[in-house]
């Protein structure tokens, strides 16, 4: 069965660039992004690395942790690793895992049969500090992920579990957020939210981004 949202992301012990890692113990209380890469040395995949190791500081500043995945094994992820950072112009620190024998890969499904291959397709998962899968996306190899957007989702998801919204469409921190529906008692409105909100409709209720409001 595949997985779903809400599960808890399935743990493994498997070789990286970094060594052996265990994944629950490696995220720790961190969230993390995992994303998988058909084969190494590949061109759009080469730029979604380099990519990502640009945004290590974004990633830090939310206690994320990303880790790349691909089928090939640790030597070769070495010799990737030196080409992205010379064509990228960066430096890879997060670790790529070498998942050769396909064990990762087929606990989280990335081994499509319509995919045409025996590499992993390009999965995305955002898992929370309690190893729960928030956020599952898959890409087709001709268009490359956009991180913006996984930055926007970890920010929408760390701030709507911790107040009572929800994030429009499109949103981005420190815009309008959604009072959640189910939140109907007006004292408790007003503790959460001071800066007011506005009422487009009784179902649709508007505050400024509460984590800006105190």
């Amino acid at each position: 069965m595949s997985l779903q949202l809400g599960d808890i992301a399935p743990d493994f012990t498997q070789q990286s660039t970094l060594g052996e890692i265990s994944f629950h113990e490696w995220l720790g209380d961190s969230w993390g992004v995992l994303f998988s890469h058909p084969a190494d040395f590949t061109p759009v995949c080469t730029t979604e690395l380099g990519l990502t190791a640009k945004l290590q500081s974004e990633f830090e500043k939310r206690n994320v942790k990303a880790i790349a995945l691909s089928v090939d094994p640790v030597q070769s992820h070495h010799d990737w690793i030196a080409d992205i950072n010379e064509t990228q112009s960066c430096n890879v620190l997060f670790p790529i895992i070498a998942d050769d024998d396909r064990k990762v890969a087929t606990l989280y499904g990335m081994l499509h049969p319509n995919s045409g291959t025996t590499g992993t397709v390009r999965s995305l998962f955002i898992i929370d500090p309690e190893k729960k899968i928030r956020l599952i996306i898959t890409y087709p190899a001709s268009t490359g992920r956009n991180f913006d957007e996984v930055l926007r989702v970890i920010d929408s998801l760390q701030l709507t579990d911790n107040h009572k919204v929800a994030t429009p469409g499109n949103w981005k921190p420190g815009e309008e957020v959604v009072i959640l529906p189910t939140l109907q008692d007006e004292a408790e409105i007003a503790e959460r939210f001071p800066a007011g909100y506005r009422a487009v409709r009784p179902y649709l209720r508007l505050t400024p981004d509460p984590s800006r409001q105190r």
